[in-house]
């Protein structure tokens, strides 16, 4: 495939996939009892009302030119914590819901492939189901590392003492800094398990 088609194909994967994880935070915090995403018009899939510029196509470009996988994020969806109606889990049910859809559309086109007879899966076909497993494993994995502002650290802080939860919280402020320093030099130390959820998954090797 040709690398340009290749690329564009990768980024529109990219935006479909980081959409439908910034809808499910949204989704979860209106049924929890906060409705700002909904009043806002951000509890839908068109991607011109989730895109950033950094995140959907700056730092996604980046990525694929450095290190030859592309990775990116949506505009985040708000929500007002004190809306919701369980202070304690609610906001880690509502950052939990990102990366579970995540997991969740990995799941649909990965039995797919695992189960589907080869004859119904062309070559592009294959390829095209292949890259979304792989690219919402990615999502799923990196938004659950517990670092502030990604989604595991708002789940983390459900589960500890109120001191330690607020002095976690508070790391919010270098949130950038942090994320920029963890996909430089600690995201090697996690991505091995990208390749055995896609296998355990699809049946297959990644061999993207």
């Amino acid at each position: 495939m040709d690398q340009t088609l290749l690329l564009v194909f990768q980024l529109a994967v990219l935006i479909m996939s980081v959409v439908i994880h910034e809808v499910s935070h949204g989704l979860m915090a209106n049924r929890l009892g906060d409705s700002t995403a909904k009043q806002q018009g951000r509890l839908n899939f068109n991607p011109i009302n989730h895109l950033d510029f950094m995140g959907s196509f700056l730092v996604p470009l980046i990525s694929y030119i450095g290190g030859g996988f592309i990775f990116g994020w949506a505009k985040p969806v708000p929500y007002n914590p004190y809306n919701l109606k369980n202070q304690k889990w609610g906001p880690a049910l509502v950052a939990a819901a990102g990366p579970a859809s995540n997991f969740i559309v990995a799941l649909f086109f990965g039995l797919a492939i695992r189960f589907v007879p080869m004859n119904y899966f062309p070559e592009p076909v294959l390829f095209a189901s292949s890259l979304i497993v792989y690219i919402n494993i990615l999502l799923g994995v990196f938004n659950l590392v517990p670092i502030p502002p990604l989604d595991g650290s708002k789940i983390l802080a459900a589960v500890l003492p109120y001191r330690y939860e607020r002095k976690l919280l508070e790391l919010e402020r270098w949130g950038m800094f942090l994320v920029i320093i963890f996909i430089l030099f600690l995201f090697p130390l996690i991505a091995p398990i990208i390749p055995i959820l896609f296998r355990l998954i699809t049946g297959l090797p990644l061999w993207l």
